[in-house]
């Protein structure tokens, strides 16, 4: 029995939830799975895999703010970053060589990985998306992500390749690195046949204070909307439930099963354009509003990627005005139909990881 090490950053639930289709695979092919996060994303996994072994591995503190300057405040921060993740890759490397682990996949954690063991890492960045006035620095960006992937045997980007990508050039543009691997969307929801009697199923997830911020903005107009409503708050820690005066179901999270089965049965999805998120829409073909994070430039570029291809309506959170953006949003097209999950996670095991695993 081979053991394999899976630790995802816990910026927001995201990275966690992508890595569930992975992490099954693993255990369907009867393999060792220990599981290396903190916070939420640690709840998270421990109610999703109690099967699993756990490690509490805290790593770096999110640079998001209440305020819309993400970038300069990122910018103060980078040495602190650095220095976390030079931390991060001496616990690392200890927790690998103490588990004696035959796999390690991190899901964007840049310590996570060890010389001697075969690593891989998962990200749909291969570049950061800059605003206008330090737009040339994105090659800086390429240049800082490529440095740190060359420690791993391989990048796996949970996108396809080709056209009707979901990250745009975020991971596609000319010079491609050979050790990259476009593994398809990767998602731990199923599309099944169901009736669609929710009508607006608003989704509030991220990192904080932000995801507080996007929670009060929806409550305080939720009264104004027409419909069933369901509201999931992802907060895993919480296992709250109410119903508000005007019937929406307020939960404070879901399973992932029973999360899917709510976004099977919604007509619109409201939600940050967190890549996750948007696997998760894809695979089953629903229509979506997004909201990005303030600041989070890769969720604006996501955001504005698909409204120019008249995908989805997407609004800043400064602007939003559910009763209207919701009718907006409900002409546009969404994804075309792409390759499932499961189909695309058992060709990344046998082209990835069974080499390595037995």
């Amino acid at each position: 029995m081979a053991r394999v090490l899976v630790s995802p950053l816990n910026w927001g639930l995201g990275h966690a939830t992508r890595d569930i289709p992975i992490i099954r695979e693993f255990l369907k092919n009867g393999h060792d799975v220990t599981l290396a996060a903190s916070g939420r994303a640690l709840e998270f996994l421990r109610q999703e895999f109690p099967q699993c072994r756990f490690i509490d591995f805290p790593d770096y503190k999110p640079p998001y703010t209440k305020s819309k300057w993400f970038v300069a405040y990122f910018a103060l921060n980078l040495p602190f970053l650095l220095r976390a993740i030079a931390s991060e890759r001496r616990r690392a490397k200890k927790i690998i060589e103490d588990g004696r682990f035959d796999l390690v996949v991190s899901d964007n954690r840049f310590g996570v990985y060890h010389r001697n063991v075969p690593s891989y890492f998962i990200s749909h960045q291969l570049m950061f998306n800059l605003p206008k006035y330090i737009k040339q620095a994105e090659r800086l960006t390429k240049w800082f992500n490529s440095y740190h992937h060359l420690n791993f045997d391989g990048v796996i980007v949970p996108d396809f390749e080709g056209k009707n990508n979901l990250s745009g050039k975020l991971s596609h543009f000319h010079k491609r690195n050979p050790e990259v691997y476009y593994a398809g969307i990767l998602t731990s929801v199923e599309k099944k046949k169901a009736k669609e009697d929710i009508d607006c199923l608003f989704m509030i997830s991220g990192p904080e204070p932000q995801r507080t911020e996007f929670e009060k903005i929806v409550m305080s107009q939720i009264g104004r909307i027409k419909g069933k409503k369901v509201i999931l708050l992802g907060t895993p820690e919480k296992k709250s439930k109410k119903v508000l005066e005007d019937g929406t179901l307020v939960l404070s999270h879901a399973s992932r099963k029973d999360c899917s089965e709510l976004m099977n049965r919604s007509r619109l999805i409201i939600s940050r354009s967190g890549y996750t998120t948007v696997m998760e829409i894809a695979e089953l073909g629903k229509k979506a509003l997004f909201v990005p994070t303030p600041g989070q430039t890769e969720q604006e570029y996501l955001s504005g990627y698909y409204e120019t291809g008249r995908l989805f309506h997407s609004v800043s959170q400064y602007d939003l005005d559910l009763a209207r953006d919701i009718k907006i949003a409900q002409a546009f097209k969404g994804f075309p139909e792409v390759r499932s999950t499961k189909w695309n996670v058992r060709k990344l095991y046998d082209k990835l990881f069974r080499k390595h695993l037995g």
